[in-house]
């Protein structure tokens, strides 16, 4: 189960769709369905994705929420849908009047870009009126994919999620202290530091020095820890580079023949299902004809070994280990069709 290339498709479709989605239903079909697909759940079962899920609460009959997902005959998430340009508001919700009258632990808010997660940390039965995980599908950081992982079909486990949502929700919580105490420290937080350093009375003027000097104090630290990351990453990215120039094999004298072109048009039709022609590059040498992607050393798709009395292909495992298979004429690429994508995921 792979969550980062569906997802990253799916924020790609809702960037290029969204100004033409015009309606809440456009916005369900469009963006919410796939998102659930995405989960490994069949949308096109009614036994697994059941839409308009009626939900009778006493008196007041025929309520119903967008989606449930179920699970041996019950909802173990309730979805409530809006328009992609409507705000999240958890209050007069049909998930908040009918998530305490369900068997569910878990209740989704979405407009198709933003995601709310909810369950019942607070008072056990009723929806929380903040969601213990929340994110823009557009903008979505490395750390969240696991998270959102844990609802997919495959992984699904209520115990496992209630014991990381309550951790998750006051993380969240922290974080958001962390960032207002960056952007505009509080007195209380000034007074912290300043008590630490500064061995007289804390009058105005000293705790208004004070706020300015935390203020900075936590600008150039960050600034200086982001530096110190952008400073290693470019250093590794140098030695790298290095190493691929002294691994650059010799270029001189090369001729490509008409053969190893039609070799790299056969894996590029094969590849191209999986990303654009523009990504597959070729390089030719003394020694093979190489085949990479992006156009980088350290990412070989395969190798073309033509310039023998025979013909051979050379293929990848993944410690980029090279092994050589013998074919009988250029159409036998075609034949190691799984291999080269299996190559290529190892780089996507």
């Amino acid at each position: 189960m792979e969550l980062h290339a569906p997802l990253r498709q799916l924020a790609e479709k809702i960037e290029l769709l969204k100004d033409k989605i015009e309606t809440e239903e456009s916005t369900k079909h469009a963006f919410v369905l796939p998102f659930i697909n995405a989960l490994g759940y069949d949308t096109f079962n009614p036994l697994e994705v059941v839409p308009e899920y009626v939900a009778d609460l006493g008196i007041k009959k025929g309520e119903k929420v967008d989606y449930a997902i179920m699970q041996e005959g019950e909802p173990i998430l309730i979805i409530e849908c809006k328009h992609w340009k409507e705000k999240l508001s958890v209050h007069g919700s049909q998930l908040f009047r009918y998530f305490h009258v369900s068997k569910t632990r878990f209740a989704l808010l979405t407009n198709g870009i933003h995601y709310q997660f909810f369950t019942d940390l607070d008072e056990k039965n009723k929806m929380d009126e903040r969601p213990f995980l929340e994110f823009d599908i557009t903008n979505l950081r490395d750390s969240l994919f696991h998270e959102i992982a844990k609802f997919h079909k495959s992984n699904f486990d209520v115990n496992k999620i209630l014991d990381n949502a309550s951790a998750l929700k006051y993380i969240k919580e922290i974080r958001k202290q962390i960032d207002a105490e960056i952007e505009s420290p509080s007195p209380e937080f000034v007074r912290l530091f300043a008590s630490r350093i500064h061995s007289g009375r804390m009058t105005e003027k000293v705790m208004e020095e004070f706020r300015d000097l935390v203020q900075k104090a936590f600008g150039q630290l960050i600034g200086e820890r982001i530096n110190e990351r952008l400073q290693s990453a470019l250093h590794k990215e140098v030695i790298l580079q290095e190493k691929d120039q002294l691994d650059e094999p010799e270029v001189t004298k090369v001729t490509t023949t008409e053969e190893e072109l039609e070799g790299y048009r056969i894996v590029v039709a094969i590849l191209r299902r999986k990303l654009p022609p523009s990504r597959i590059v070729h390089r030719d040498t003394q020694s093979y004809f190489g085949i990479l992607l992006d156009d980088n050393n350290r990412k070989p798709i395969c190798r073309l070994h033509f310039n023998g009395g025979k013909k051979y292909i050379g293929l990848f495992d993944a410690d980029k280990n090279e092994q050589r298979h013998l074919i009988e004429s250029v159409a036998d690429i075609y034949g190691f069709e799984e291999v080269l994508l299996s190559t290529l995921s190892m780089y996507e």
